[in-house]
């Protein structure tokens, strides 16, 4: 990471072009990191009739559960990589290994294999979003931080809506699921060698430097997060939505596909595509409330957060309880509207209660405790599946868990030295 004994003024318009392009540079690779990932779920029918040794619903679960635990035991490592050394070379090396990886993955013949191939995608992608949310952090603040934040999560949706268009690809009889992949992997090989030399670490001013030069050690880190209150209360926050959130995105196109007897495509489209783009909207609108409610209170982004997790309830209990795939697909774009309230407020409320040299670690921490979480209800969904248990039985016990966590953040206190409209990097 730099180390410059001068730093631009964080409101001047060449700073402010550079910390857009960072947003420019790094919305391609947020892309890439959710459309490598959704395009298994898409295409569960053709890998599964491609690959019998896949067997089952348990078994497609428990890959999808392994891709997760990986993902999350790596996640804290790689954020603190990017806070000890550097957010570039973290995120550049990351979509480099996972982007082989995916194309590895089109090649696999086994269920071993792919649980292999996910196992090693869950290595080289956990190191990305902590340093890319960071880097944004690090160039962003008060008054633009959320709006940036909310680009960069734009592209995630982006990433799921193509995804999800997959299943289409899959049904090709001239293309297949195989392709999807491996044409994947070469356009982030090389995206991954042009990122290389365009994007930059945040220059540090020689009065701040010395937090990130005499970078924290991983007992002063755990230490200083641990004993952070409101960084409790923000990773199970962070965690208990992620429940009902990553079965959403993993099985619904199963699930949409089952119950109303549709087709791969149509299944795999209705799943991602109107859902996404509610969460578009709202991940923009969300920003655009969360950076102006700051200046008037400094609890200004709890509360943009809070209201999209009350959106949630109701809409999980809805998806379970839908008769229609028109009644589905209104309950999933409502679920994304609350998810992008609540999405992109994330790593700026994270930024208001932890310091700068610490917010990748910190943001790894909680993709730690999520993403593990995420991984079991993806296995346990599959499980219930299995057992043939309603489906409204099994998402009216997600909608409980996201009530508890609505309370949750508005018990967070963010610190007001954090919190300031302009701050340059390292304060």
């Amino acid at each position: 990471m730099s180390t410059s004994t001068t730093i631009p003024d964080p409101t001047s318009p060449n700073w402010q072009r550079t910390a857009w392009l960072i947003v420019a540079l790094l919305a391609p690779v947020a892309l890439l990191n959710y459309f490598d990932r959704q395009m298994l779920a898409a295409m569960k029918s053709s890998v599964m009739q491609d690959i019998p040794s896949v067997g089952s619903d348990a078994n497609w679960g428990l890959m999808l559960g392994q891709f997760k635990w990986v993902y999350a035991a790596m996640s804290p490592i790689g954020g603190y990589l990017a806070d000890r050394f550097s957010r570039r070379w973290t995120i550049c090396a990351s979509l480099l290994a996972w982007s082989v990886i995916t194309w590895l993955t089109g090649h696999a013949t086994t269920y071993e294999q792919l649980m292999w191939s996910r196992s090693a995608m869950g290595i080289s992608e956990a190191f990305y979003i902590p340093a890319g949310l960071a880097l944004i952090a690090d160039f962003h603040f008060g008054s633009t931080r959320a709006k940036a934040v909310g680009w960069h999560q734009a592209a995630i949706y982006c990433g799921v809506i193509l995804g999800g268009f997959t299943g289409y690809i899959a049904d090709s009889p001239t293309l297949g699921w195989r392709f999807a992949f491996d044409a994947a992997g070469i356009v982030g090989i090389i995206y991954g060698i042009v990122l290389f030399f365009f994007l930059k670490d945040a220059p540090r001013p020689a009065g701040t430097a010395s937090m990130v030069v005499e970078k924290p050690s991983v007992a002063a880190s755990a230490k200083a997060l641990f004993g952070n209150p409101s960084f409790i209360l923000m990773v199970l926050y962070f965690t208990l939505p992620a429940l009902s959130g990553w079965v959403v995105r993993d099985w619904m196109p199963a699930i949409l596909k089952d119950k109303f007897h549709i087709g791969q495509g149509l299944a795999g489209v209705s799943a991602t595509l109107y859902t996404n783009l509610a969460a578009l909207g709202a991940v923009f609108l969300g920003g655009y409330l969360s950076d102006k409610a700051i200046r008037k209170n400094i609890r200004g982004r709890i509360f943009v957060s809070a209201t999209g997790m009350a959106l949630i309830v109701p809409a999980i209990f809805g998806v379970g309880n839908a008769s229609s795939l028109g009644m589905a697909i209104g309950f999933l774009m409502l679920f994304g509207a609350g998810w992008g309230l609540f999405d992109g407020n994330n790593m700026p409320i994270l930024s208001q209660v932890v310091r700068p040299e610490q917010r990748a670690t910190a943001y790894g921490l909680m993709n730690l405790v999520s993403i593990s979480c995420g991984g079991l209800a993806d296995f346990w969904f599959g499980k219930m599946r299995d057992a043939k248990i309603p489906l409204n039985v099994i998402f009216g016990m997600f909608s409980l868990t996201v009530i508890v966590s609505v309370g949750l953040i508005l018990l967070v206190r963010p610190k007001p030295e954090l919190s300031a409209d302009t701050q340059p990097a390292g304060h």
